[in-house]
């Protein structure tokens, strides 16, 4: 295979990760199925096999209940202390970089057969925050993610922020003077860009990120609507003496919040669990959690939830969150006003983060001619909602919600690689 000055656009998400270069003028996404140019950023390590499964395997294994440990949005761990803890893991002790490399090294050897070169450029997109504005933690989230990337084979890591990424997939640098917003939702972050369309590319006015996105949704659904359902707010008989304490709530916060669920199968977490039904005031809601981390059923109950979720966001009617692996016939009632409340201040985050990128711009909302939704997070009507309140006069448009970003790596990696004119 031989070597070429050639760029690989890679979108690393929360939830889904894609990839493309550019090819006859125009870029060219990596098929990872057939039909298919995403890929879960999900990892399943099945105990029998003893092997590492990723994307679509890992989710098909969890689903069909094949003994092993499953393990989503680990892009929400970066430059956090938990990237560099070395673990057991099937024959190995490994860390979280030698996890997320082992993924990279699949997409990199997936573009490669596909494009018959090999990438040893990459553009990786990377939110405008990983944690927040200011936080400690930005600068080693980013050395943490280009590790991953060197493990992975490549030779050459540069980063975009990836708003401005999909502002030039969108098709900006052809439509020169107007004024754009892209809104970027995705599984862990959102992300806006400001763009002012110029000759042959496009200028950015300004970007802002806030650290909510699609998980966030899940987690805050699970805790009003689900873990309720599993003892969240009851009582427990105090040990000695009258009266009674609630039931502590981080167990119940983590088992909502997607990165945590693999920590909480510990020998320590179940003994409090079969503690709390002894004591408890509702043992039959406690059991329920006592089930939860006996038989690993987290994410089967996080995967509910989310099914749950994009259907109320549809508007059907008759909504529930099925719980069936938990108890047969247990179910969560989710309509479309409940989903509503529970992401009410999710709305106004958004709403204020929007506010915040058109004042570090210094611009006013009606200068801003289009929106364009990015993530599949946006799909959300609470995020187009919140947006159209926001710039009620702006166009706003859905083209490409999953692939803009990896469109616009694709291209400006082209960009990035081409050589230097003589």
């Amino acid at each position: 295979m031989a070597r070429q000055a050639l760029g690989l656009g890679v979108d690393f998400g929360t939830s889904n990760t894609a990839a493309g270069y550019m090819a006859d003028g125009r870029p060219h996404l990596i098929q990872f199925a057939p039909g298919r140019t995403t890929m879960p950023t999900t990892f399943f390590f099945d105990y029998d096999t003893r092997r590492m499964l990723i994307g679509d395997p890992a989710n098909q294994a969890l689903l069909d209940g094949v003994e092993g440990r499953f393990m989503r949005a680990l892009k929400r761990v970066l430059g956090t202390g938990l990237m560099h803890e070395r673990r057991q893991i099937l024959n190995e002790r490994v860390t979280f970089v030698d996890i997320i490399a082992r993924f990279l090294a699949k997409v990199k050897a997936q573009a490669e057969a596909q494009a018959g070169v090999t990438f040893d450029r990459v553009l990786s997109g990377r939110p405008v925050v990983f944690h927040g504005t200011g936080d400690p933690r930005e600068a080693a989230a980013e050395a943490d993610l280009r590790a991953c990337y060197l493990a992975a084979g490549f030779r050459e890591v540069a980063f975009m922020p990836e708003p401005q990424a999909a502002a030039i997939a969108s098709g900006a640098r052809e439509q020169q003077g107007s004024i754009g917003l892209i809104v970027d939702v995705g599984g862990g972050t959102s992300d806006f860009s400001l763009f002012r369309s110029e000759r042959g590319g496009i200028d950015i006015l300004a970007n802002h990120g806030v650290r909510i996105g699609g998980t966030d949704f899940d987690r805050t659904i699970s805790i009003d609507r689900v873990m309720p359902e599993l003892g969240k707010g009851t009582e427990l008989r105090k040990v000695m003496g009258p009266g009674s304490t609630p039931t502590p709530i981080a167990i119940f916060n983590d088992l909502a919040t997607w990165e945590l669920i693999p920590f909480l199968y510990t020998p320590q977490n179940r003994r409090l669990a079969a503690e709390m039904v002894r004591l408890a005031h509702l043992p039959k809601k406690l059991s329920r959690l006592a089930k939860v981390l006996d038989d690993e059923l987290g994410h089967e109950l996080s995967f509910a939830v989310e099914h749950g979720k994009i259907a109320a966001n549809c508007g059907a009617d008759g909504v529930a969150i099925r719980l069936d692996q938990i108890e047969p016939g247990l179910t969560v009632p989710l309509s479309s006003e409940a989903l509503a409340a529970s992401l009410a201040r999710h709305a106004d985050a958004l709403a204020d983060g929007a506010r915040e990128t058109l004042r570090l711009a210094g611009l006013e909302a009606a200068r801003v001619e289009k929106v364009v939704y990015v993530g599949g997070s946006s799909l959300m009507a609470m995020v187009s909602h919140t947006m159209k309140k926001q710039f009620p006069q702006a166009v706003h448009s859905f083209s490409e919600v999953f692939t803009a970003v990896a469109d616009g790596l694709a291209i400006a990696a082209a960009d990035m690689s081409a050589p230097e004119p003589a």
